[in-house]
């Protein structure tokens, strides 16, 4: 039977309080998290060690009742050790295929920028195309697959930056944050050696995931609320503090994480509030500033809200 946007708004919310059983005082985060599960991209969290990340991927895999896989990204990591490789089989005189940790459903790639840019370009094609080819071989990954990226902002020693390329297909990029401290005290008084993702359940099968990725394509997107869009993304590519602005990919993704949204709030149909509240977690991180602006410290976040505040909203 055909879902609803009543029924997909439920299911939505259902996944979004079972991640809050884990992820304690974090409510717009799970919400963006949420949102790129079921508009099908990947996720940049951008933040210091021991606020929670390997928790949330760890909850956010248990709750779709999906395989999960943890890549520790260091200088010494090889491409194959994270796609697999082609192992010659002596009984048969064949070579067998061993996938890598990429084949899973959540896959944590834990502080990405600590590996060369080889092998950091060994997840571009499995993010842009949902595949990996391996001695000229084409191995699918699974349909429901999304990476959840880590790196630390504070630490620049031994790492490398990601280049726009890949920076560019992760759907939306967040920051965790330290708990507030009423949620801190609770976490001090509570927290026992039990693995808080231990006490959690599969509240949505991979089955119901795909259905609500494919019911994303029916929301629809008004015509005054596209160019509301469009104005907000060719404001970035003629910005004079930017030297890359928003690429057509970014619109694309926009688009989908406005409508994901719109389902979550149980509508059909797009308004300005949503593409106001995700411009910032999903354009920030595409635009890139020029040497003057980087060095008298302005924000990528902030430019984009300012240009949020200069284009006119629709009615």
């Amino acid at each position: 039977m055909k879902s609803s946007v009543d029924e997909v708004s439920r299911l939505m919310k259902k996944a979004n309080d079972n991640l809050a059983l884990v992820v304690k005082g974090k409510p717009e985060k799970i919400e963006l998290v949420i949102l790129a599960l079921v508009a099908g991209g990947h996720i940049l969290i951008e933040d210091i060690p021991g606020v929670g990340k390997t928790t949330l991927a760890k909850a956010l895999a248990k709750t779709i009742d999906g395989t999960f896989n943890r890549i520790q990204f260091t200088p010494d990591l090889l491409p194959t050790d994270i796609t697999g490789i082609n192992i010659f089989r002596q009984t048969d005189n064949h070579f067998s295929f061993h996938p890598g940790p990429v084949f899973a459903n959540i896959v944590l790639a834990d502080e990405i920028n600590r590996a060369s840019p080889r092998t950091q370009s060994a997840l571009l094609e499995a993010m842009g195309e949902e595949h990996v080819t391996v001695d000229g071989t084409c191995h699918p990954l699974p349909s429901a697959f999304i990476v959840l990226a880590t790196q630390n902002p504070i630490e620049y020693h031994g790492t490398y930056p990601l280049p726009e390329a890949q920076l560019d297909r992760f759907m939306l990029q967040i920051d965790m944050g330290y708990l507030p401290q009423e949620d801190e005290q609770n976490l001090l008084i509570n927290r026992t050696r039990e693995e808080p993702v231990e006490k959690i359940s599969s509240v949505l099968s991979l089955a119901a995931l795909k259905e609500l990725k494919s019911f994303v394509d029916t929301i629809l997107l008004e015509e005054s609320i596209s160019q509301y869009m469009l104005d907000i993304v060719q404001a970035t590519r003629h910005h004079p503090q930017l030297r890359l602005g928003v690429s057509t990919r970014g619109t694309l993704l926009y688009a989908r994480m406005v409508r994901a949204r719109a389902m979550l709030h149980q509508r059909d149909y797009v308004i300005p509030e949503d593409v106001k509240r995700l411009a910032v977690p999903v354009l920030a991180h595409r635009i890139l500033l020029d040497t003057k602006s980087q060095y008298e410290g302005s924000s990528r976040s902030e430019i984009i809200a300012q240009i949020i505040e200069n284009i006119k909203i629709p009615k």
